[in-house]
């Protein structure tokens, strides 16, 4: 997949999620292998024009990253088009407008998927963001405020218009939140209705599931979300770098152990902050102790506990057949014409 100068390869993208997807979590999945795209957690483009510099020093992307997207939201075109400039000035390589998050304190500021019940908005906020930067911009839609109300296939023709690159599709609507079955049948009419590329988003846990939503819906793309969490070895699996099924504990907790180790080195909260979230981050690797990892206190403490588990063996150690080293960054220049070899 192509996006801007950027070739995606393979074509999966990590979903941003709060509380989840900050670096160390993203650079863990690009280690493990097979992740085309990261994406940071979502960030305020409210937050960036009122107390620009506390939001600034929750940063924790790095141009270094590419290809990757910083993940903004907000329903005001001109806080949004700042939020833009900003992000790309401190080394975003892509921008993503957040339109799908359904959780209510977003929704009532006017932000993600209460976009999709005014298109006209939404489409001035793509707009604006368009204009106000020179990086690649892609939208994460889902398919309306509710099942009977779809509007994700108007607003992609309308943001293809504006100059979005990609659009990432979670088949339900807002209303539902994740609960319900997802309805991939939306992902087939916003392929059918653009030509740029399409991420299917919604329930995939397994290559099987992936590859039957491509060929139900024609999607060049697969975002991955919750499925991905407490086992970021989905995407090394999917693309035949690591076995199928679930890894031995002393694997898992080796792996677990690295996540601990990069947020050691990329995490900007203090030990205080990021230890507590880390505690609901590892217990999701179902090592047998979650007691044990929710009353974390200290990166020391979570250390020898993950060590014991995984016998003292660190990632590094366990890579052999698990892993292959992390292909380099494809970019072009803009004058060129990218093309991603199709895999055999």
């Amino acid at each position: 997949m192509i996006i801007g100068s950027y070739c995606i390869k393979p074509a999966t993208y990590l979903a941003p999620m709060a509380g989840h997807t900050n670096r160390a979590f993203r650079e863990l999945c690009r280690e493990l292998g097979g992740v085309g795209l990261v994406c940071t957690e979502l960030v305020s483009s409210q937050a960036l024009e009122y107390s620009r510099q506390r939001a600034m020093s929750f940063f924790d992307f790095d141009a270094s990253e590419a290809p990757m997207a910083v993940q903004l939201f907000g329903g005001d075109p001109q806080t949004m088009a700042e939020a833009a400039r900003l992000v790309v000035e401190l080394g975003a390589p892509m921008v993503d407008i957040n339109m799908g998050c359904w959780v209510p304190k977003v929704v009532k500021k006017g932000g993600g998927a209460a976009l999709l019940g005014d298109l006209c908005q939404a489409t001035a906020v793509v707009e604006a963001v368009c204009q106000a930067v020179q990086v690649p911009v892609t939208v994460k839609v889902r398919s309306g405020l509710t099942a009977a109300q779809e509007t994700a296939v108007p607003f992609a023709r309308a943001a293809e218009q504006c100059g979005v690159r990609a659009i990432s599709v979670h088949a339900r609507s807002a209303e539902q939140g994740f609960a319900g079955l997802p309805d991939w049948s939306v992902i087939a009419r916003v392929r059918q209705a653009v030509s740029i590329p399409v991420f299917g988003n919604g329930d995939l846990t397994t290559l099987a599931e992936a590859r039957q939503m491509q060929q139900q819906t024609g999607c060049q793309g697969w975002m991955v979300g919750r499925a991905a969490l407490g086992a970021p070895w989905i995407f090394g699996q999917w693309a035949g770098l690591l076995p199928e099924g679930v890894p031995p504990l002393e694997w898992r907790a080796g792996v677990a152990l690295r996540h601990l180790e990069l947020t050691e080195q990329f995490s900007p909260l203090t030990e205080f902050k990021a230890v507590r979230e880390l505690r609901g981050q590892l217990s999701r690797y179902d090592l047998g102790v979650r007691d044990s990892l929710v009353r974390l206190e200290s990166y020391g403490q979570a250390r020898r506990l993950l060590e014991r588990l995984s016998g003292g063996v660190g990632l590094q150690d366990l890579r052999g057949n698990w892993r292959l080293p992390r292909p380099p960054v494809q970019e072009f220049a803009a004058t060129e014409q990218p093309q991603c070899p199709v895999p055999p």
